[in-house]
């Protein structure tokens, strides 16, 4: 177990200084959020009714799950290139836990992506969104996008193990990250929405970590039992499958 747990948190170390030595990729990538935030949020409030007082507030949550999703569905195409190079191969055979690989990696893609939250959040107070003052909430919100991406980052990690090409990959990424985007509760409440589309929204486990976000940072709520329970299952059964299809990779 302690070997494990090792392992994992060298995976997380190794992502921390990969993000130390690239700062630039922070930057970079904040540049969608912060538009879809400073322009979208506005511009929006002002010409659409969605029963919702402070848009600008409510977006935010689900602009931070939009971008830290995108973040954790691309991670893998890092795996697709160690592949290629036989870096994977040199991993696998070391003596470190398989499970532990996409435990760590999923975990590390988690750390990478929850870098959107603060981003997002700091540009959102800058066009006038209010959050909670509670620092400890404020914390907790940053820990729920971590856990989240986990299982984002494991899908990825899934569908690293299946694809050989880093293009197939792209494409299957733009192909679900827009659609799980719209589908949830990230723009507008569930209950504004299509009785179609808020089927698939209460399956879209980007709706409760939206809702869970709202809740801690904008309510000032720790009612996030249900939340969490779904975002757990969600990871649990992402990791498991994703560290079943890597096993096939070994064989």
């Amino acid at each position: 177990m302690l070997k494990f747990i090792e392992s994992v948190l060298a995976m997380v170390e190794m992502e921390l200084r990969r993000l130390r030595h690239d700062p630039l990729e922070i930057v970079t990538r904040a540049v969608q959020p912060i538009l879809w935030v400073a322009v979208f949020g506005v511009v929006m409030a002002r010409r659409v009714a969605v029963g919702i007082e402070d848009y600008k507030s409510f977006i935010a949550p689900g602009v931070v799950l939009q971008s830290a999703t995108f973040i954790a569905l691309a991670y893998g195409i890092m795996m697709v290139f160690e592949r290629e190079s036989g870096i994977l191969k040199k991993l696998l055979s070391s003596p470190i836990p398989r499970e532990s690989i996409v435990v760590g990696r999923a975990l590390a893609g988690g750390v990478r992506a929850s870098t959107q939250y603060v981003i997002v959040l700091a540009s959102a107070a800058l066009v006038g969104a209010r959050f909670t003052s509670n620092l400890l909430l404020l914390v907790a919100g940053y820990l729920a996008v971590v856990y989240a991406c986990v299982g984002f980052t494991a899908i990825s990690i899934l569908m690293a193990s299946l694809m050989k090409t880093r293009e197939r990959f792209m494409g299957i990424i733009g192909a679900i990250s827009m659609p799980l985007f719209f589908t949830s509760n990230a723009l507008y409440p569930l209950d504004i929405m299509p009785e179609a589309i808020k089927l698939i929204a209460i399956a879209n486990p980007i709706t409760y970590t939206v809702d869970l976000l709202r809740k801690l940072v904008l309510y000032g709520e720790a009612d996030v039992f249900r939340d969490l329970l779904v975002i757990t299952l969600f990871n649990v059964v992402a990791v498991l499958i994703a560290i079943k299809e890597l096993n096939k990779i070994i064989e």
